[in-house]
């Protein structure tokens, strides 16, 4: 038997894997206090629920990536504080993120998860920590999938341009 065999979690984790889960730590952290700061500036309803979805959806990813990290002695990023509350009211118009912004930011934070998540997976060599990107993926696609609806809806997705034919076709 080699050193990757048995149970994945006896397995040592390689310099990729560590950085991997470390990034994604840092990064889940981070958009917590940032997903926060938006919830205050946010108007719609809709809007609200999604990003208080998307906050603890980072609070559980980052209690379980935290807990690879801790078991094998690697120590964690710093986090930023928590953000507190705000009246949308008191935040001046020029200062203001609009729903419309936090909806298109939301959609690329999902798609830069998603990739992270993909390159994750095809790097490891524990199937623990893959199976763990893997689920993380599949939870941000959901969501991804929910914020694309709700910007279709409320008439906040700007398409990019439409190509119907190739150029010299008629």
């Amino acid at each position: 038997m080699g050193i990757l065999s048995g149970n994945p979690k006896n397995q040592p984790m390689h310099y990729g894997e560590v950085f991997a889960i470390w990034s994604a730590l840092t990064g889940c952290k981070g958009v917590i206090a940032e997903y926060q700061t938006l919830l205050n500036h946010a108007g719609d309803k809709d809007l609200k629920r999604i990003l208080e979805e998307a906050i603890e959806l980072s609070r559980n990813d980052s209690k379980n990536l935290e807990e690879i990290l801790k078991v094998n002695g690697v120590y964690l990023p710093p986090a930023p504080p928590e953000r507190p509350l705000a009246d949308l009211e008191d935040i001046p118009a020029g200062a203001k993120f609009y729903d419309q912004e936090i909806g298109a930011k939301l959609s690329v934070d999902i798609a830069a998860s998603l990739i992270a998540c993909s390159q994750a997976m095809g790097m490891c060599t524990r199937e623990d920590i893959a199976m763990l990107f893997g689920q993380i993926h599949m939870n941000k696609a959901q969501l991804g999938a929910k914020i694309l609806r709700l910007n279709k809806e409320k008439g906040w997705l700007i398409p990019p341009p439409i190509h119907l034919s190739a150029p010299g076709q008629s």
